[in-house]
């Protein structure tokens, strides 16, 4: 996605109580609206997209931005959502977003705001700063694919560790002195002791668990957990895994303990949540939740 396939002008816009609404119509006898919440977001933020007035479940919408193209999935009453990942990758300004629905298709545009995020010093000791395996790299890589129809996360997401935050979602690195191109921090880090319980945000299957001693190099012993949707979490760097692939689980379970396995400086969780492929900022789902 480039800036330039991201830019159009503010079509049909109407800006209440936090959403963006358009009404489309591609017919006398054909009308649907699509809603945008948040109505101001920042890189780093979750867009749901709403269309509602959709009469037939075969007509499904889907929604794009670019090449990209985001899966909607039907809540109720004719209504549907996508969502739409932004990261600190992503050039702000106005994103021109479509929504294709029964053969039609119509543009818009949202403006999303830039956001300044810190810059972190990380010394890694010897070995640990070309850790990771094809293996370990594929396996992730698949699990961030995911996307199931059902949805297991309802409201807030839960605080996966009482640990305090150590390291907030998008920090830029230096590692070793050397600064990290087109990295930014894919999460938010609790430092916790060894061994404290790490519990799932919320309900899903456990579709990833990879050890240290299956090659699990830099990220430690990791759990993934599918949502639902398109939407993700993954916990790396742990001391223990209390769950096993195909497993549900149900918010609040624990799943695992703090460790500080893979490439770390001391015990903490990191907790990576995806949308769509792409790590977004856990904290307006921990917060606000979005749906």
């Amino acid at each position: 996605m480039t800036k330039l396939s991201r830019r159009a002008f503010l079509s049909a816009m109407a800006v209440s109580s936090g959403f963006v609404t358009w009404a489309l119509h591609s017919s006398p006898a054909q009308a649907y609206q699509v809603t945008l919440l948040p109505a101001s977001p920042r890189l780093g933020d979750t867009l749901s997209v709403f269309i509602t007035g959709v009469t037939a479940e075969d007509d499904r919408p889907f929604v794009s931005i670019g090449d990209s193209q985001y899966p909607s999935f039907p809540l109720s009453d004719g209504r549907f959502r996508a969502f739409v990942p932004t990261s600190p990758r992503d050039a702000p300004g106005e994103w021109t977003i479509q929504v294709t629905q029964a053969g039609v298709v119509r543009s818009h545009s949202i403006a999303i705001s830039d956001r300044q995020f810190r810059t972190q010093y990380i010394t890694l000791p010897p070995g640990q700063s070309d850790l990771g395996t094809d293996h370990e790299f594929d396996r992730v890589a698949e699990f961030k694919k995911i996307v199931t129809p059902e949805r297991h996360w309802q409201g807030p997401l839960l605080r996966p560790s009482t640990g305090s935050v150590s390291t907030e979602f998008g920090v830029q690195r230096y590692y070793n002195g050397v600064f990290a191109e087109d990295y930014y921090h894919r999460g938010v880090d609790y430092a916790a002791p060894t061994g404290s319980p790490i519990v799932a945000p919320a309900a899903g299957h456990i579709r990833l668990v990879g050890l240290v001693r299956d090659g699990f190099e830099l990220h430690g012993n990791t759990v993934g957990i599918d949502h639902g949707q398109g939407v993700l979490s993954i916990m790396i760097h742990m001391n223990r895994v209390d769950v096993q692939e195909g497993e549900f689980v149900a918010a609040g379970q624990t799943v695992g303990g703090v460790g500080s396995t893979g490439a770390s400086t001391g015990p903490h969780l990191h907790w990576g949540l995806y949308v769509n492929g792409i790590a977004v900022d856990p904290v307006p789902w921990r917060f606000e939740g979005v749906e």
